[in-house]
């Protein structure tokens, strides 16, 4: 079979591949692999940085290109077949991944190498790896007896599949909702182009009328504007019910599992719990750390959010006599408050955020910022039509990195945003191998009347992404694992959070904010209204996301083998957060893709954590000109480009010259000033 996974590449061959490519890559690239570490075991020199740890370090590069091509599909373009694949392989690469870290040989060595680290004259970014592997090995079982080791296998084996069953079934709960309206008068408070993109998508599927959806460009803008109360509410309960509706699809049982499985394996490496195991590897280092964090940011937005619930309630009663405020009221009625409080929506700024112009504005600020430039190119293959590509340059017309940009729902498409990369950039043999980097969005496509124009929030997804992506991009390290956004995971939303703040500017909206159909530059008052109104609800929005956290860290830091029912545990980790009444019918976990398929379990809070960051640093620009040359380098130079290679703290220390301060934070989402 002429399979192109099987040959050395160096952009993915997305054009070239079928489904039946997969499985054989698979099988040749982790046979590759073992003979690559083979080769470190079998070493009769004594172990050495080099011939060990470095060796280790480069070794199965193909299975990783294979695995990043084909599970960046499997969230991007997936169907049925390429998820029965990734229920195959996934087992097949869990075994291989302990059949490493459990390899006695291979610890052997490199525990030799680490006791004699003091005098082996290393750099830092040598110490973080050595430190790195030798940490890995010891907290995935190598010290372990051989029962032990043999259940480590089942239970990661077990997760692999768990967590690739919860995935598939929220996307296929996803696309099987669909609510056909026929008659105008449901869509009324619609605005036209939500009501085009509507029609559209029902005309694609060959049906009269409008069809609304639960992906986000569809289900945001109904909820937001749509009069008709019991619709909203129809649609909310479908979208907080994915998962939960006792048939084939509900993830109930597997969150159990998954919860179980993480706990267990936690115990077996002599962990308390998971949040334990993970918490070791992260800035905030315990998980009493983040109950702490959340508790008093909650004890700082907790006032707030009540008062702003108040607010809306007495609004909700005066505009149309609503006596109880539900979760389908809550973006209409915030929207209809946030129009009246600063005469702004979305709808007024939407002409000015062109898809293409905001793209094209997020390069113009990566331009001044970082002196990267650029140039979108045609001869890259792609996965789909809706890709973009790009190369990137330097000042010094260096190639920096391939940059796909793809941002249009699709059925084959998981919904949310998200940074991914094909290829790590890494130093081998003195040449400096560049990233490939790809962010994937799920923005309103255009219609036959008007282009893709975003919702102000979209826009600073947009940069949240472009942000992880310009880490990944920027990346100049030595060693692939230590690469780019290869960090602690409290620590990776700084860039991608930091980015968001130069939406709020003028200078920076100058850029890229036109009309689309007149050229116009967005109305100063326009832009005053935005940053105004953006603190807006923050008490809301703080509780919102703290309640997530404190989800994550229930299902996590504690023993769940008591834990009987998914929903009544969830409620009992929402009391502290909770503003609207309870329903029945929806259950959150169910659906939790950040924590029971991503890699956020025990690491939600690192949201709120870099926003305490992003703040700190953003301050530090504001005092000194948001396109100050010397801070955007210190930020490029001691963050962006560092990746993993040093503790996070020192190199913020090294960008900023001192420890972030909660202050910043507080005082930009106007919460510094709340009584507790």
């Amino acid at each position: 079979m002429n399979n192109p996974l099987l040959k050395s590449f160096d952009r993915a061959p997305f054009e070239q591949l079928k489904n039946e490519h997969f499985k054989p890559a698979f099988i040749d690239a982790i046979e590759k692999a073992r003979e690559e570490i083979n080769l470190i075991t079998e070493n009769m020199e004594a172990p050495t940085f080099e011939n060990t740890l470095e060796a280790l370090d480069f070794s199965g590069k193909q299975l990783d290109r294979v695995s990043s091509v084909f599970f960046n599909l499997n969230s991007a373009e997936t169907n049925e077949e390429i998820q029965k694949i990734a229920q195959e392989v996934s087992p097949l690469l869990s075994e291989f991944s302990n059949d490493i870290t459990l390899n006695e040989v291979l610890f052997k060595r490199i525990k030799s190498v680490y006791e004699k680290r003091e005098g082996l004259n290393l750099t830092p970014e040598q110490k973080t790896l050595l430190e790195k592997k030798y940490k890995s090995f010891s907290r995935n079982g190598a010290n372990l007896g051989d029962s032990e080791k043999k259940r480590l296998r089942e239970i990661d084996a077990e997760l692999s599949k768990l967590k690739l069953k919860f995935g598939e079934n929220v996307l296929a709960e996803t696309n099987k909702y669909e609510l056909l309206l026929t008659n105008e008068e449901s869509l009324r408070g619609l605005p036209e182009g939500a009501k085009e993109a509507a029609a559209q998508l029902a005309k694609s599927k060959d049906k009269e009328g409008w069809l609304i959806t639960l992906d986000y460009p569809s289900y945001i803008p109904f909820m937001k504007y749509a009069e008709n109360r019991a619709l909203r509410k129809e649609l909310s309960l479908a979208f907080g019910s994915k998962g939960f509706h006792n048939d084939d699809l509900d993830n109930q049982e597997n969150v159990l599992k998954i919860v179980s499985l993480r706990h267990e394996r936690a115990n077996l490496l002599g962990y308390k719990t998971h949040a334990h195991f993970v918490l070791e590897e992260r800035m905030a280092e315990t998980p009493e750390k983040v109950q702490s964090f959340l508790t008093e940011l909650l004890e700082k937005a907790k006032p707030a959010a009540e008062r702003e619930f108040k607010e809306l309630e007495t609004f909700a009663k005066e505009l149309d006599g609503i006596d109880q405020l539900e979760k389908w009221d809550s973006a209409y009625y915030s929207e209809k408050l946030k129009q009246k409080l600063f005469n702004l929506d979305d709808e007024q700024l939407k002409p000015y955020f062109k898809l293409e112009n905001v793209i094209d504005g997020v390069f113009k600020v990566a331009e001044k910022l970082f002196d990267l430039n650029f140039k979108e190119v045609f001869d890259i293959e792609k996965y789909h039509d809706d890709v973009k590509t790009y190369e990137v340059y330097d000042s010094s017309q260096n190639l920096v990195s391939l940059f796909y940009a793809d941002f249009h729902p699709r059925p084959g498409k998981r919904g949310g945003a998200w940074m991914t990369s094909y290829k790590p950039q890494y130093t081998l043999h003195g040449k400096n191998s560049r990233p490939h980097i790809s962010n994937v969005c799920n923005f309103t496509k255009p219609t036959s009347t008007k282009p893709s124009l975003l919702t102000f929030n979209e826009v600073t997804t947009l940069f949240h992404e472009f942000g992880h992506a310009l880490h990944g991009m920027l990346a100049n390290t030595t060693y692939p694992s230590i690469s780019g956004t290869s960090v602690y995971w409290d620590f990776v939303e700084l860039p991608s959070q930091v980015m968001e703040n130069w939406c709020y500017e003028k200078e920076a909206l100058e850029l890229f904010a036109f009309h689309y159909d007149t050229g116009e530059l967005i109305p100063m008052e326009l832009v005053e209204k935005i940053k105004e109104s953006a603190t807006f609800q923050e008490g809301i929005a703080t509780l919102r996301q703290l309640s997530f956290g404190f989800l994550d860290m229930a299902w996590h830091a504690t023993d769940p083998s008591k834990i009987k029912d998914v929903k009544t545990y969830e409620s009992k980790a929402f009391e502290g957060t909770n503003l609207f009444p309870e329903t029945p019918e929806t259950c959150m976990s169910v659906a939790f893709s950040h924590i029971f398929q991503g890699g956020y379990s025990s690491g939600y809070y690192s949201y709120k954590w870099a926003e305490v960051l992003d703040a700190d640093a953003f301050a530090y620009f504001k005092e000194n000109g948001i396109f100050n040359k010397e801070i955007a380098t210190k930020f490029k130079e001691h963050v962006l480009s560092k990746g993993g290679s040093e503790n996070p703290m020192t190199l913020y220390k090294r960008f900023r010259g001192a420890e972030p301060k909660i202050e910043a934070l507080l005082e930009r989402s106007g919460l510094a000033k709340t009584k507790v």
